[in-house]
Protein backbone atom coordinates (compact mmCIF):
# COMPACT_ATOMS: atom_id res chain seq x y z
CA UNK A 1 0.00 0.00 0.00
CA UNK A 2 2.84 2.41 0.81
CA UNK A 3 4.10 2.08 -2.77
CA UNK A 4 0.90 3.87 -3.85
CA UNK A 5 0.60 6.35 -0.95
CA UNK A 6 4.22 7.55 -0.96
CA UNK A 7 4.22 8.82 -4.60
CA UNK A 8 0.91 10.62 -3.95
CA UNK A 9 2.31 12.37 -0.87
CA UNK A 10 5.51 13.31 -2.71
CA UNK A 11 3.47 14.68 -5.62
CA UNK A 12 1.37 16.82 -3.24
CA UNK A 13 4.53 18.21 -1.62
CA UNK A 14 6.21 18.85 -4.96
CA UNK A 15 3.15 20.58 -6.47
CA UNK A 16 2.65 22.64 -3.30
CA UNK A 17 6.23 23.89 -3.46
CA UNK A 18 6.06 24.46 -7.21
CA UNK A 19 2.65 26.11 -7.52
CA UNK A 20 2.30 27.52 -3.99
CA UNK A 21 5.80 28.96 -3.53
CA UNK A 22 8.08 28.90 -6.56
CA UNK A 23 5.55 30.10 -9.17
CA UNK A 24 4.09 32.99 -7.10
CA UNK A 25 7.56 34.16 -6.08
CA UNK A 26 8.79 34.05 -9.67
CA UNK A 27 5.76 35.96 -10.99
CA UNK A 28 6.04 38.52 -8.18
CA UNK A 29 9.72 39.03 -8.96
CA UNK A 30 9.07 39.43 -12.69
CA UNK A 31 6.23 41.87 -12.01
CA UNK A 32 8.41 43.95 -9.68
CA UNK A 33 11.09 44.22 -12.37
CA UNK A 34 8.87 44.80 -15.42
CA UNK A 35 5.78 46.53 -13.95
CA UNK A 36 6.67 47.91 -10.49
CA UNK A 37 3.96 50.62 -10.55
CA UNK A 38 1.16 48.15 -11.31
CA UNK A 39 2.59 45.38 -9.10
CA UNK A 40 2.54 47.68 -6.08
CA UNK A 41 -1.09 48.76 -6.48
CA UNK A 42 -0.80 51.69 -8.92
CA UNK A 43 -0.20 54.00 -5.96
CA UNK A 44 -0.10 57.73 -6.60
CA UNK A 45 2.40 59.72 -4.53
CA UNK A 46 2.95 63.41 -4.06
CA UNK A 47 6.22 64.48 -2.43
CA UNK A 48 6.76 60.87 -1.35
CA UNK A 49 3.37 60.62 0.38
CA UNK A 50 0.82 58.07 -0.83
CA UNK A 51 -2.48 59.83 -1.52
CA UNK A 52 -4.37 57.00 -3.17
CA UNK A 53 -4.47 54.41 -5.89
CA UNK A 54 -5.44 54.92 -9.52
CA UNK A 55 -7.46 51.68 -9.19
CA UNK A 56 -9.66 52.56 -6.19
CA UNK A 57 -12.24 55.32 -6.03
CA UNK A 58 -12.22 57.95 -3.31
CA UNK A 59 -15.09 59.97 -1.92
CA UNK A 60 -14.52 63.57 -2.95
CA UNK A 61 -17.27 65.66 -1.35
CA UNK A 62 -16.06 69.24 -1.79
CA UNK A 63 -17.69 71.18 -4.66
CA UNK A 64 -14.14 72.17 -5.68
CA UNK A 65 -13.52 68.61 -6.91
CA UNK A 66 -14.98 66.23 -9.46
CA UNK A 67 -17.02 63.51 -7.79
CA UNK A 68 -16.79 59.77 -8.55
CA UNK A 69 -19.63 57.31 -8.98
CA UNK A 70 -21.68 56.64 -5.86
CA UNK A 71 -20.41 53.75 -3.75
CA UNK A 72 -22.56 51.03 -2.18
CA UNK A 73 -19.84 49.48 -0.01
CA UNK A 74 -20.62 48.79 3.65
CA UNK A 75 -18.75 48.10 6.85
CA UNK A 76 -19.45 46.88 10.40
CA UNK A 77 -21.56 49.19 12.53
CA UNK A 78 -19.32 50.40 15.39
CA UNK A 79 -22.35 50.42 17.70
CA UNK A 80 -23.51 46.93 16.71
CA UNK A 81 -20.94 44.70 14.91
CA UNK A 82 -23.69 42.29 13.89
CA UNK A 83 -25.05 44.99 11.55
CA UNK A 84 -23.56 46.98 8.72
CA UNK A 85 -23.67 50.64 7.75
CA UNK A 86 -22.78 52.45 4.55
CA UNK A 87 -19.04 53.11 4.29
CA UNK A 88 -18.44 54.56 0.81
CA UNK A 89 -15.32 53.39 -1.04
CA UNK A 90 -14.39 50.81 1.63
CA UNK A 91 -11.55 49.08 -0.20
CA UNK A 92 -11.57 46.17 2.24
CA UNK A 93 -15.20 45.38 1.48
CA UNK A 94 -15.82 45.71 -2.23
CA UNK A 95 -19.48 45.19 -3.07
CA UNK A 96 -22.35 46.45 -5.17
CA UNK A 97 -25.81 47.33 -3.95
CA UNK A 98 -27.32 44.14 -5.42
CA UNK A 99 -30.46 46.15 -6.14
CA UNK A 100 -32.23 45.20 -9.39
CA UNK A 101 -33.94 47.57 -11.84
CA UNK A 102 -37.34 46.92 -10.22
CA UNK A 103 -36.10 47.77 -6.72
CA UNK A 104 -37.95 50.69 -5.15
CA UNK A 105 -34.90 51.46 -3.01
CA UNK A 106 -32.70 51.75 -6.12
CA UNK A 107 -35.25 54.00 -7.85
CA UNK A 108 -35.45 56.21 -4.75
CA UNK A 109 -31.63 56.51 -4.54
CA UNK A 110 -31.30 57.34 -8.23
CA UNK A 111 -34.09 59.92 -8.12
CA UNK A 112 -32.60 61.59 -5.04
CA UNK A 113 -29.12 61.78 -6.58
CA UNK A 114 -30.50 63.00 -9.91
CA UNK A 115 -32.49 65.76 -8.16
CA UNK A 116 -29.34 67.04 -6.41
CA UNK A 117 -27.26 66.95 -9.60
CA UNK A 118 -29.99 68.58 -11.69
CA UNK A 119 -29.66 71.69 -9.51
CA UNK A 120 -25.97 71.95 -10.43
CA UNK A 121 -26.65 72.12 -14.16
CA UNK A 122 -30.38 72.64 -14.84
CA UNK A 123 -31.64 71.48 -18.21
CA UNK A 124 -28.72 69.10 -18.84
CA UNK A 125 -29.46 65.35 -18.69
CA UNK A 126 -27.68 63.71 -15.74
CA UNK A 127 -25.27 60.95 -16.89
CA UNK A 128 -26.29 57.56 -15.52
CA UNK A 129 -22.90 56.80 -13.97
CA UNK A 130 -23.27 59.76 -11.59
CA UNK A 131 -26.44 58.30 -10.04
CA UNK A 132 -25.67 54.56 -10.03
CA UNK A 133 -22.93 52.71 -8.17
CA UNK A 134 -20.59 50.27 -9.87
CA UNK A 135 -20.57 46.53 -9.19
CA UNK A 136 -17.46 46.88 -7.01
CA UNK A 137 -18.38 50.14 -5.27
CA UNK A 138 -14.77 51.20 -5.86
CA UNK A 139 -14.79 52.36 -9.48
CA UNK A 140 -12.09 55.07 -9.85
CA UNK A 141 -13.37 56.21 -13.25
CA UNK A 142 -16.36 58.07 -14.63
CA UNK A 143 -17.50 58.55 -18.20
CA UNK A 144 -16.40 61.63 -20.14
CA UNK A 145 -20.06 62.73 -20.04
CA UNK A 146 -20.02 62.38 -16.24
CA UNK A 147 -16.91 64.54 -15.97
CA UNK A 148 -18.09 67.17 -18.46
CA UNK A 149 -21.43 67.42 -16.64
CA UNK A 150 -19.56 68.52 -13.50
CA UNK A 151 -17.48 71.20 -15.26
CA UNK A 152 -19.80 74.18 -14.55
CA UNK A 153 -20.09 73.40 -10.81
CA UNK A 154 -16.33 72.79 -10.35
CA UNK A 155 -15.41 75.88 -12.40
CA UNK A 156 -17.78 78.02 -10.32
CA UNK A 157 -16.43 76.65 -7.01
CA UNK A 158 -12.85 77.29 -8.14
CA UNK A 159 -13.48 80.65 -9.78
CA UNK A 160 -12.14 79.34 -13.09
CA UNK A 161 -13.49 79.75 -16.62
CA UNK A 162 -15.51 76.72 -17.72
CA UNK A 163 -13.41 76.48 -20.89
CA UNK A 164 -10.24 75.92 -18.83
CA UNK A 165 -11.82 73.16 -16.74
CA UNK A 166 -13.39 71.56 -19.81
CA UNK A 167 -10.00 71.44 -21.57
CA UNK A 168 -8.53 69.76 -18.48
CA UNK A 169 -11.26 67.10 -18.56
CA UNK A 170 -10.76 66.46 -22.28
CA UNK A 171 -7.00 66.11 -21.72
CA UNK A 172 -7.67 63.40 -19.09
CA UNK A 173 -10.00 61.22 -21.15
CA UNK A 174 -8.45 57.78 -21.58
CA UNK A 175 -9.58 56.33 -24.94
CA UNK A 176 -10.43 52.71 -25.68
CA UNK A 177 -7.42 50.39 -25.39
CA UNK A 178 -6.10 49.73 -28.90
CA UNK A 179 -9.09 51.69 -30.15
CA UNK A 180 -11.56 48.85 -29.54
CA UNK A 181 -11.37 47.50 -25.96
CA UNK A 182 -13.28 49.10 -23.10
CA UNK A 183 -14.91 52.51 -23.03
CA UNK A 184 -13.44 56.02 -22.84
CA UNK A 185 -13.16 57.07 -19.20
CA UNK A 186 -11.73 59.68 -16.83
CA UNK A 187 -9.82 58.78 -13.67
CA UNK A 188 -11.31 61.05 -10.98
CA UNK A 189 -8.26 61.11 -8.68
CA UNK A 190 -5.85 61.99 -11.50
CA UNK A 191 -8.23 64.66 -12.80
CA UNK A 192 -8.58 66.23 -9.34
CA UNK A 193 -4.80 66.21 -8.86
CA UNK A 194 -4.39 67.98 -12.19
CA UNK A 195 -7.05 70.45 -11.09
CA UNK A 196 -5.13 71.19 -7.89
CA UNK A 197 -1.92 71.61 -9.86
CA UNK A 198 -3.70 74.08 -12.12
CA UNK A 199 -5.49 75.95 -9.33
CA UNK A 200 -4.57 74.95 -5.74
Amino acid sequence: MMQHVRPAIMMIIAMTVLTGLAYPLAITGIAQVLFPYQANGSLIRINGKIIGSALIGQGFTSPRYFHPRPSATTGPNPKDPSKTIRVPYAADNSSGSNLGPTSRELVAHVQARAAVLAKEDPGTPVPVDLVTSSASGLDPDITPAGALFQVPAVAKARGLPESVVRRLVIAHITPRFLGVLGEPHVNVLKLNLALDALHP
